[in-house]
């Protein structure tokens, strides 16, 4: 560049170095373990160099829907595993309701959970051990699905992606 007849070579030059990167990036997504200002830091950061969501998948932990990460248009599409999103509105509003309060997250997880657990005893004949959670079987809450084998419980996510300024499910 600094060899070339180009008019405004200077001003491509001094672009060039901002950036970080020169060419392509040899992986095909991120992930981002963070949450609120400092994910919406990360991907911003990112993005000076030259990683942007328009070429390579953003990926991120569950957003609890924040709506805040609808308006970060540059960062945009960002994919992320979460809880359905109707179940969790239904739940927030009927707890508003109940309660004159937004529900956090532990208040949402633990009302599937202590169904899980009545479900499972139940399941046992009444009888708490570690066989408990040793037969396969699935759960469906008010919140999700929860899936029962070999001691151990997952609960089964959506995946949702943030594009053109809204929330959509992809599966």
């Amino acid at each position: 560049m600094k060899k070339s007849d180009q008019n405004n070579k200077e001003k491509l030059i001094e672009r060039l170095k901002k950036r970080d990167t020169l060419g392509n990036i040899n992986f095909d997504s991120v992930v981002i373990s963070d949450f609120d200002e400092s994910l919406k830091s990360v991907t911003t950061s990112l993005l000076y160099t030259d990683v942007s969501p328009k070429k390579k998948y953003f990926i991120t932990l569950n957003q609890w829907f924040d709506k805040s990460l609808l308006e970060e248009a540059s960062v945009q599409p960002l994919y992320f595993p979460s809880i359905n999103k109707d179940n969790y509105e239904d739940f927030s509003a009927e707890y508003f309701e109940k309660f004159n309060q937004y529900p956090n997250q532990l208040s949402f997880l633990s009302y599937d959970l202590v169904g899980l657990i009545y479900y499972l005893v139940i399941q046992n004949n009444l009888v708490v051990n570690e066989k408990i959670f040793e037969k396969k079987n699935l759960f469906k809450g008010k919140v999700g699905i929860f899936e029962i084998n070999n001691n151990k419980i997952n609960h089964i996510l959506n995946f949702y992606k943030i594009e053109n300024n809204e929330f959509k499910k992809i599966f």
